[in-house]
């Protein structure tokens, strides 16, 4: 039996960092993470993510390197990450300069955007895993989208192909974070759908989001209406179904560019399952061009928020050298 090799892959959200030391046999052999601290700026964030880096230098010297799944731009050679919308005073960070000068080591850095992180994590170790090539998405903060082909991330020119996130189901539309008007994201990313079933929920009195959600619905969230979705409440059920709708017709639009008939789904609100998947399914198939529609299939992601830290350490594995077979 071939001796695993070790990376580290660190998963870098708004609320938290995860690190994970991975392996290319196993995957995730342990866990640990930290509150980001994103308002503290961005160089209180790089000394957090060497701390946990750190950790696990100590305890094995066989790491091949470190993978960082990063919720903005990405260059071309996977070095410089640019402008995240959620952590304060971060423009361009050289990671491998600002990660190794902290460690006093000269490890292999890797980063690339959190989705493809998370794609790459699917393919290698989660339900991506049956399928050579697959569209991602990830349903959280915001919408984000990733392409694999033949086992591989889809990069496009420039390094920042599979924004399906940004692509517009309505011109017309309210704008998302990007300024695309009637983006997807505008539709389900976590703070625009809370406000939709706020509105849409207010007035019935009889959903149990009001015994859950506080005063005037303000607490509202997707996880407040997959709660009532599962107790049977009507509101919440219909509103996670005209989600799922939306979902369903910007993935026609995809796989009629692309020729890519699977779909994983992944991020917190993919916990939903078929209170989202099942008419998005139904518009996915309604939306995909006649010729393309055999095989048309979304699942949903297995391996859960473990994905983004898989895919980030595997990055180290692809380019340190040859990985196992698929």
């Amino acid at each position: 039996m071939s001796t695993p090799r070790l990376s580290i892959g660190i998963d870098l959200g708004g609320t938290s960092i995860k690190a994970g030391l991975i392996s290319d046999i196993d995957g995730l052999i342990d866990e640990r993470s930290v509150i980001t601290e994103a308002e503290s700026g961005h160089v209180r964030v790089l000394d957090q993510i060497s701390d946990l880096v750190s950790g696990f230098l100590r305890t094995d010297d066989a790491i091949e390197g470190i993978g960082i799944g990063f919720p903005g731009a990405v260059n071309w050679e996977r070095t410089v990450a640019s402008k995240p919308v959620n952590i304060a005073d971060w423009e361009h960070v050289h990671m491998p300069e600002a990660i190794n000068s902290r460690l006093g080591t000269s490890l292999p850095v890797l980063v690339e955007n959190d989705a493809n992180a998370a794609a790459l994590g699917s393919a290698r170790f989660g339900a991506g895993r049956d399928f050579d090539s697959f569209i991602m998405i990830t349903l959280g903060t915001g919408v984000g989208g990733a392409i694999i082909y033949q086992k591989k991330i889809f990069r496009g020119a420039t390094g920042a192909a599979g924004e399906i996130g940004h692509m517009t189901i309505d011109f017309e539309g309210p704008l998302a974070r990007s300024g695309v008007a009637g983006a997807i994201e505008a539709y389900l990313g976590q703070r625009f759908l809370s406000r939709h079933a706020r509105y849409q929920l207010l007035n019935e009195k009889d959903s149990l989001v009001h015994g859950m959600a506080g005063p005037d619905l303000l607490d509202i969230s997707p996880k407040i209406l997959y709660e009532a979705a599962l107790q049977g409440d009507a509101g919440s059920t219909e509103i996670l179904a005209w989600a799922g709708n939306k979902l369903g017709i910007v993935l026609g639009s995809a796989i009629n560019l692309l020729d890519i008939r699977k779909v994983v789904v992944g991020g917190g609100l993919s916990a939903a399952g078929d209170f989202i998947l099942a008419s998005a399914r139904k518009s996915m198939v309604d939306f995909t061009t006649p010729a393309l529609r055999d095989g048309l299939e979304i699942v949903q992601e297995s391996s859960g928020n473990e994905a983004g830290m898989l895919g980030a350490g595997y990055l180290v594995f692809e380019q340190t050298g040859e990985v196992g077979s698929d």
